[in-house]
């Protein structure tokens, strides 16, 4: 069975937190990622080098693989931040990941191309994935070559509509019925019911971060009663 057939139909988790929050310890992520694991998770999205050579070590799943700032500049709607150069690519590469995400929106990179990171990653014989923003931006990458496009990015840019509370479901249908990859849903998840929509309207699997495994962020919805 190929890596992705995996996932498909399948719930992903993303674990992860700043270095400046309680749930950074080693142990906490650790803790986290065999506890969803526990609960029916199919697959890991991990930043950093850290977590996944413990994932890699401990779990017998699929790990979603990228890097992030410590801290994100004010002006990070306007920036490449995740994965955004061949040194953070080789980083994820080395410490083991399956799939390699990285932003694949439209907007300025910091140094290589959209053309050079994906011959590298193809080159290392690893599964390219797509986070994009809007439907030109998930055209353009699977032009390019990438094997999986991911809804992550829309909301987040100034190129994306940022006061949807939802999760994207208009860009996952059009992805949806316009390309020939693995389209994931990620974004805004927080009811089962999402979950369910994204299948019926033919995601191949939903990553779901903050609702899982960010605590403060839950408790501030119920604080914020919504």
């Amino acid at each position: 069975m190929k890596l992705t057939e995996k996932l498909k139909n399948q719930i992903i988790i993303s674990v992860q937190a700043m270095p400046y929050e309680p749930l950074y310890e080693e142990t906490a992520i650790n803790a986290m990622m065999k506890s969803v694991i526990n609960g029916g998770a199919k697959g890991l999205r991990l930043a950093g080098s850290r977590d996944i050579k413990n994932a890699k070590k401990f779990f017998d799943v699929p790990v979603i693989g990228l890097t992030k700032p410590d801290k994100l500049p004010d002006n990070w709607r306007e920036i490449v931040y995740i994965t955004p150069t061949l040194k953070e690519i080789k980083e994820v590469i080395n410490a083991g990941a399956d799939i390699i995400a990285t932003d694949a929106t439209l907007r300025p990179r910091p140094m290589e191309s959209l053309e050079e990171i994906i011959y590298y990653i193809k080159s290392q014989g690893k599964i390219a994935m797509a986070d994009i923003s809007t439907f030109e931006e998930g055209i353009k990458a699977r032009e390019l070559g990438f094997d999986i496009i991911s809804t992550t990015l829309s909301g987040y840019t100034q190129n994306s509509d940022c006061n949807n509370k939802e999760p994207d479901f208009k860009l996952l249908e059009s992805l949806v019925k316009e390309l020939d990859c693995p389209i994931f849903l990620e974004g805004r998840i927080w009811e089962p019911y999402q979950v369910s929509k994204a299948f019926d309207l033919g995601a191949y699997s939903v990553v779901i971060g903050s609702a899982v495994t960010r605590p403060q962020l839950i408790t501030k919805r119920f604080i914020e009663r919504g």
